[in-house]
């Protein structure tokens, strides 16, 4: 390697280990990545991918429209399938890339690399950050963050000891839709008045287990040198205890999460009921219905928070709904619900129409035979919908990109994570103590210093 070279690789690992330090404004590219050349820019990213499954193949998705990133590197245990078709695909992108199956010799090997995006299995996070961290590695590392509060807790330690950037895949604190929410209709404009309630759920249909084709099986040695049992163990690690957190911590982390962030409060107590009432129990040992009411206490006054996760039907699928005394906002990842519903004893809303918070409601006249006559009352019983003020903001890109986005704009200096570690610490205490409550079968109450670190 000639020194010009040489020289122009330390140029670039040193731009972005020291811009990664200095965190000014958010910048957004619309370009697509394509890595087209081997020319390396100073903002350049190398990156490598840590478990090339189905989320890691999404994360990959919405990288390949962020500029500026190199994929070097993929590992992934089932070599016969992750990680072939992952590599194959970086390549069609023009990312040659390395292949390895244990992260440490990739670590160990992978000289050039600036980041790392982990999607194992929530029971690895904690190790393979780590340990990416003090190889001086910036990491995207999937939510749950970790599996155990002691793994979580360390990866906050790492990230603070080696100075290097920990995001957490809560990726809903980077979607504009709900930054929206936040900074405008409820910091600002405070549309909502008092909340006093909080709705979420995520309802997904009844499915069979997730299978693979025999011939492209992973040998029971390796399953076990990574901590699997079986390959069904292996591609539904999310139902067993030890490997993950069951529906309410896969999916639910996300919204729940936004309880926090939209509260800005950790909650007191929750109270669970759930079990395992569809699936077998031998391989669904965590429960696949969830039921918790989170207490949360905010200047205001008491916020009282309901979460459901049901695994079993996918009616209204999944959603948000943050009710005040003045409105109700409903927002969800999902492009087609996101709306603001006034109530008729709130101010006049001109203003924040006016500014553009909320888009004026389309008025839809009431069908004759439901009009009430003049000087008739109507039973207590009967309400009529309250207009739906649609949110102006959309999101036009894919649900992961904006939120890696922030990462590695903060990797260059251009932007502070949306969620560092000490967000996703705080979540995942918030998250992992509703399984707890479900055993527990009572209300269990959260200390201050549990959500620190």
């Amino acid at each position: 390697m000639s020194n010009q070279k040489i020289k122009k690789g330390i140029d670039r690992r040193s731009f972005l280990h020291s811009a990664a330090a200095v965190g000014a404004g958010l910048v957004f590219s619309p370009m697509v990545s394509a890595a087209a050349d081997d020319v390396k820019k100073a903002d350049d990213i190398n990156v490598a991918l840590l478990g090339a499954g189905e989320q890691g193949q999404v994360l990959v998705t919405a990288c390949l429209k962020i500029p500026g990133l190199r994929f070097k590197a993929v590992c992934d245990i089932w070599t016969e399938y992750n990680l072939k078709k992952a590599s194959r695909l970086l390549k069609a992108y023009k990312h040659e890339n390395n292949t390895y199956t244990d992260y440490r010799e990739m670590l160990d090997k992978e000289k050039d690399l600036d980041a790392v995006i982990i999607a194992t299995p929530d029971f690895w996070h904690a190790e393979q950050t780590i340990a990416a961290l003090k190889a001086g590695l910036h990491v995207y590392c999937e939510k749950e963050m970790s599996n155990t509060l002691e793994g979580a807790r360390k990866m906050v330690q790492a990230a603070r000891e080696t100075g290097k950037l920990l995001q957490i895949g809560h990726q809903r604190r980077s979607n504009p839709r709900y930054l929206h929410c936040y900074n405008k209709l409820l910091k600002e404009a405070n549309i909502l008045g008092r909340i006093t309630t909080i709705n979420g759920q995520w309802n997904r249909a009844a499915r069979p287990d997730i299978g693979a084709p025999e011939k492209y099986a992973i040998d029971q040695a390796t399953l076990e040198k990574y901590g699997f049992k079986s390959m069904h163990q292996f591609r539904n690690w999310r139902w067993y205890k030890g490997l993950g957190g069951g529906p309410v911590v896969d999916i639910g982390s996300h919204q729940i999460d936004i309880y926090n962030w939209f509260l800005e409060a950790s909650p007191k107590s929750v109270m669970a009921g759930g079990g395992t009432d569809y699936y077998e129990k031998e391989t669904h040992q965590w429960y696949d219905t969830v039921m918790a009411i989170y207490e949360y206490q905010i200047p205001s006054g008491t916020v009282r928070a309901f979460y459901q996760t049901i695994t079993t039907n996918s009616n209204q699928g999944y959603f948000e709904s943050f009710m005040g005394d003045q409105a109700t906002l409903v927002i969800s990842e999902s492009a087609g619900k996101g709306a603001v519903y006034r109530e008729p004893s709130a101010p006049d809303w001109d203003k924040w129409v006016k500014l553009g918070y909320v888009k004026e409601p389309v008025k839809k006249e009431t069908p004759a035979q439901e009009k009430p006559k003049t000087g008739a009352v109507l039973d207590v019983r009967e309400t009529l919908a309250p207009p739906a003020y649609e949110l102006p903001v959309k999101m036009d890109k894919l649900y992961h990109q904006p939120h890696l986005e922030n990462f590695f704009d903060a990797v260059r200096g251009k932007a502070k994570l949306t969620c560092p570690a000490e967000i996703g610490y705080e979540t995942a205490v918030t998250v992992l103590k509703v399984n707890d409550a479900v055993e527990a079968a009572r209300k269990l109450d959260f200390k201050p210093e549990e959500f620190k670190v």
